[in-house]
């Protein structure tokens, strides 16, 4: 009876508090919540090492970050030679070999990374002593061995050829390098060639010249006692010989004097990359730098941001849109504003992007976008005071930043008290518009022809080309790529003819092919059958159907189990353009097919069909000696989210007079999924069971 009663005053207590709330207004904010944050207890060896100690008992662990705090360092041309550096640091020590080290750093439940200019640890408090020795030990005494580094080299190579193809690869390269210079350490880039120039010499003594402990940092957080990290850290890092890295000079990097297009060519890609950049003198100790992260996040920080709910919500041109504002005490840093879009939207994107950053510099922000980014930046501030790597990060700004004691005690009093005219003045002072460089990286062929139509400001934007590594060259001609005589027609018959003749493709009725590969750790089928107006794929896992496509007469749909989902009305008429024993026989009478021009693929020229549709963008790759279709490219825009899907046909063998790709490779997502034929059926007796 008594836990009713107490119910009913509660409840009743409630309502009557509720009925005095008036709903119609906002809540006034609160005062900003107090940050209590321990200053962390610090000393220094004598080779120059700082170490900074900041105990926290609430959990049996520890961590340790070194950082090495050195000025940008310019590789030349032997670019490639630091990320080397960071792959072999961290393979055990000069008294123990790689394979011993990492089995008891594992057995430990620890773990230890390096970089070519950092070091982090982790592991249970009781472990600490071991680890700390363990990560100097690898640190100081580095077991850079000609093996290891024959293997490193190798990866870095592959890891190059893969982005070579790689349009948002290209793009952040070439944006780096309009912005800094090529002979300037943040815009200078790797490349097979200049990794190709580093010895394992060359390794030892970047790591000599910059791994050096006079502007090294060690933050230590966790459940230690600071007497004890004292004693280990001195015992553990003294040997650690002392020294200063080499004072470089490189080149000033300059803005753009003018706003301009900044445009490279690149015939592989499915939409835009756009990038629209300046640089910013912007450092984490002045004045106005809580303000410009504030004035971006308006821009472009999230979902929520300006660049996002116009370029996607909006205008639907894109998956996402967003802007950053970089800080640097030694160097320029960049203000970019981005995102990947569709190719028919590339000018009107450029337009929206520049207009976006206009208006932040010229216009207030509302009331209401700065209420809610203060309220953004508090939740995130308060959220990461939990994580022990945000204290460390802010004990080693505190230091390397010049950065007030206070600084981050008093964060959140400082985000609350910025105003509306405080981000104006730092949105008109680093972000522009009238001498902005606007970075394009997509296929010329399609969107040049608009982009030289682009006008801001009632001004027009010149274009600038650029190849993949940022040198200057002519505007693409791509009249002179498309052979003299050849149509969509001819490509066609020669492929025909190539893969078994006009008549005997033409006396074709009916189609099956199966092909199996694996993925995930699966076995993966695909099951395809085809009439000239029917179509059925069906996909298996471990043998079990997981998933098919039917179209046949008005119904186009997919299936999973018993359910049936009809596919959208403008993908259903890009599948009945494609439909047919083979695509190319719809394709033919497709007005809207094109030649792309040609290019080399494998060290083979292939010529390219592009097939327009409403949703999917299809692209057709022949080769030109053979006539063999060697690769099919699409993307799929819908609901403002773009899909690429690339295939890589190869190894034709003949079934019953007709050559088919016995081989086929294809990405999904990070993943390259490779099946092969297992079954050509041609004219095999169709039935109605064959698409439900």
């Amino acid at each position: 009876m008594k836990r009713i009663i107490y119910t009913l005053i509660i409840a009743f207590i409630t309502v009557s508090v509720t009925a005095q709330i008036d709903r119609s207004k906002m809540p006034e904010p609160g005062p900003a919540p107090e940050i209590n944050l321990e200053d962390p207890q610090q000393f220094e060896l004598a080779n120059g090492l700082k170490v900074m100690v900041v105990e926290n008992h609430k959990l049996p662990r520890v961590s340790m970050q070194l950082t090495l705090d050195n000025p940008p360092i310019l590789e030349g041309d032997k670019a490639g030679v630091s990320s080397l550096t960071g792959a072999l640091l961290g393979n055990g020590s000069t008294s123990i070999p790689k394979d011993e080290f990492n089995e008891e750093v594992d057995f430990l439940g620890a773990s230890i990374s390096f970089g070519s200019q950092s070091a982090f640890a982790s592991s249970l408090s009781k472990y600490f002593p071991r680890i700390l020795e363990l990560m100097a030990d690898a640190a100081i005494n580095p077991n850079f061995t000609q093996e290891e580094f024959d293997k490193e080299k190798d990866k870095l190579i592959t890891g190059l050829k893969t982005q070579e193809k790689d349009v948002s690869a290209i793009a952040g390269r070439v944006q780096r390098a309009l912005a800094y210079g090529t002979d300037h350490p943040y815009g200078e880039f790797t490349t097979e060639e200049t990794v190709n120039n580093v010895s394992l010499l060359d390794v030892n003594r970047f790591y000599e010249s910059y791994f050096v402990p006079a502007n090294a940092y060690l933050v230590v957080i966790g459940d230690v006692e600071f007497d004890q990290v004292k004693e280990l850290v001195t015992e553990a890092f003294t040997p650690w010989t002392k020294a200063a890295p080499p004072s470089l000079s490189f080149s000033k990097p300059l803005d753009a004097q003018y706003t301009q297009i900044n445009f490279v060519d690149v015939p592989n890609a499915v939409q835009s990359e756009i990038t629209v950049q300046n640089l910013v003198d912007l450092k984490m100790k002045d004045e106005d730098y809580l303000p410009a992260i504030v004035a971006n996040q308006i821009l472009g920080g999230g979902g929520e941001a300006r660049l996002f709910l116009n370029l996607r919500e909006d205008k639907g041109y894109t998956y996402g849109s967003y802007s950053r504002i970089g800080d640097n005490k030694y160097v320029p840093a960049r203000f970019s504003a981005s995102a990947s879009v569709r190719n028919v939207v590339t000018d009107s994107s450029v337009v929206e992007l520049l207009s976006e950053i206009d208006r932040i510099a010229k216009e207030p922000v509302s009331a209401k976008e700065l209420a809610n980014t203060k309220a953004k930046y508090v939740g995130n501030f308060v959220m990461a005071l939990e994580r022990p790597s945000t204290i460390a990060r802010y004990a080693l700004n505190i230091e390397t930043e010049d950065l007030p004691s206070d600084f981050y005690k008093t964060y959140l009093e400082r985000i609350n008290a910025i105003t509306i005219e405080d981000v104006q003045a730092a949105a008109s002072k680093y972000f522009s518009a009238n001498n902005a460089r606007v970075v394009v990286a997509g296929k010329g062929s399609e969107v040049l022809e608009n982009l030289e139509k682009v006008t801001f400001n009632g001004k027009s934007v010149p274009i600038k080309y650029f190849d993949k590594y940022a040198n200057e060259t002519e505007k693409p001609d791509y009249e002179a790529s498309v052979p003299e005589g050849v149509t969509v027609q001819s490509v066609i018959d020669k492929y025909f003819e190539a893969i078994g003749g006009k008549d005997n493709v033409a006396a074709i009725e009916s189609l099956k092919l199966v092909y199996e590969g694996s993925a995930m750790g699966a076995t993966i089928k695909v099951e395809e059958k085809k009439t000239a107006d029917k179509y059925a794929q069906t996909t298996f896992m471990n043998n079990a159907p997981m998933m098919g496509v039917i179209a046949k007469g008005d119904e186009l749909y997919m299936k999973q189990g018993a359910n049936k989902t009809p596919l959208p009305p403008d993908l259903q008429q890009d599948m009945k353009s494609s439909m047919g024993i083979f695509p190319e026989q719809k394709i033919a009478t497709n007005p809207d097919a094109k030649i792309g021009g040609t290019e080399m693929l494998d060290g083979k020229e292939v010529i390219k069909i592009e097939v327009p549709g409403k949703v999917v963008q299809a692209t057709y790759y022949y080769d030109v000696e053979s006539g063999l279709k060697v690769k099919e490219a699409s993307v799929t825009s819908m609901n403002g989210q773009t899909q690429n899907q690339e295939s890589m046909l190869m190894d034709y063998q003949e079934f019953d007079g007709i050559k088919f790709p016995t081989l086929k490779t294809s990405n999904l997502g990070p993943q390259t999924i490779e099946v092969r034929l297992l079954e050509a059926v041609i004219n095999y007796s169709v039935t109605e069971a064959d698409f439900e």
